[in-house]
């Protein structure tokens, strides 16, 4: 058995732990096993890896002590890199690569480094720092997977997407999972008490990236021209207690749900009827494969990669249009077209069952 070290699982269930756990769920793991390097005390999925046969790994992370976090990880590779033909680390940005220099270090030989992001959503210094990191990543990856090839672009640069070690990696997702199910749609939308109402749907972290002012500004114009419409927000992030005072300053307090991290999302799925997904950057979203997947209505920003877009009934919208222009289009025409079938999506290349095989062919390398 061969067995990978993959660094990207923190405490947060988001977009780069589900790629990882899509992945990791339907792999042969007779054939490949994960190990997990992770640096935050709770590990979404923790359970679930246990049970998978996977192992964690804690070291301290370097934001809490450079000193501590870099002799954490020297011990750890020194202990344990031998037993590894490959490390693959998942991350939005390339303001730390740490991991890839110790695994270098210590004799991995394959060292994977994979773009999950088109912009730097930190601080100014990890910006610099990934700027400075980009110019000198080639030492010490050997592979250079993404998410999309717009936002490599931000990323490696388009040097390294030249290199015949760069390939697109999809974020698919098991379409078995969101298949549209109207019992599961009764009993929630029963349950969430809106049965009678126009239900919009939004996943992400409170994090600026995402643009939940922009979501609260739409919503305001549809609750003007829509009663009936209600907000669902799923997440969590530094951003929450500021929207919270939006909703209550636009009067919004009938119309918007915060229900914060949720483990039944495929279910959440079944009673929207629109996705809005307004981001300012993002890589590929797995939120809107998933809301795909299950035939919703999304209306999303046109920062987002096309590459994105399988089913007619996802909308591109620019930024700088209007909330109002959003609001109207929501209504008038996104939400009329309504749920589609899962014909488009399973024979797209963001089918898990399709991709699987492939990524297990380019860890055994």
């Amino acid at each position: 058995m061969k067995r990978v070290l993959v660094f990207g699982i923190t405490e947060n269930p988001g977009g780069v732990e589900s790629v990882i756990m899509n992945y990791y769920r339907r792999i042969d793991r007779d054939k490949i096993q994960f190990e997990f390097l992770c640096n935050t005390k709770i590990v979404a999925y923790e359970e679930e890896i246990k049970s998978l046969g996977g192992i964690i790994h804690r070291i301290p992370a370097r934001r809490d002590g450079r000193k501590e976090f870099a002799e954490a990880l020297e011990t750890f590779m020194q202990e344990n890199a031998q037993k590894y033909c490959a490390i693959w680390v998942n991350v939005c940005s390339l303001a730390n690569i740490d991991y890839l220099k110790a695994a270098k270090k210590f004799g991995i030989p394959k060292r994977i480094i994979h773009c999950h992001n088109a912009d730097n959503g930190d601080s100014f210094l990890r910006g610099q720092l990934h700027k400075m990191n980009r110019a000198q990543i080639n030492k010490y990856a050997t592979d250079f997977w993404s998410c999309s090839d717009e936002a490599s672009k931000w990323f490696f640069g388009e040097k390294n997407m030249r290199s015949e070690k760069y390939k697109l990696i999809y974020n698919a997702v098991d379409p078995d999972k969101f298949l549209p199910d109207a019992d599961v749609r009764g009993k929630y939308r029963k349950e969430l008490n809106c049965e009678d109402k126009i239900v919009i749907g939004h996943i992400g972290r409170f994090h600026f990236q995402k643009n939940h002012k922009f979501v609260l500004e739409i919503m305001r114009n549809l609750v003007k021209a829509e009663k009936n419409v209600e907000l669902l927000l799923i997440g969590q992030g530094e951003l929450m207690e500021e929207m919270k005072t939006k909703v209550s300053d636009y009067g919004l307090e009938e119309n918007v749900r915060f229900l914060g991290v949720r483990s039944d999302i495929p279910q959440l799925y079944q009673a929207m009827d629109l996705f809005l997904f307004p981001s300012v950057f993002e890589g590929l979203p797995i939120v809107l494969l998933e809301a795909q997947a299950n035939g919703l209505p999304c209306v999303v920003s046109d920062t987002i990669t096309k590459q994105i877009q399988i089913n007619d009934n996802l909308y591109f919208m620019k930024l700088t249009d209007a909330s109002e222009e959003w609001a109207d289009f929501i209504l008038n025409t996104a939400v009329k077209k309504g749920r589609v079938t899962q014909a488009k999506f399973l024979k797209s290349p963001y089918n898990i069952k399709l991709q699987t095989e492939i990524l297990e062919k380019l860890l055994s390398e």
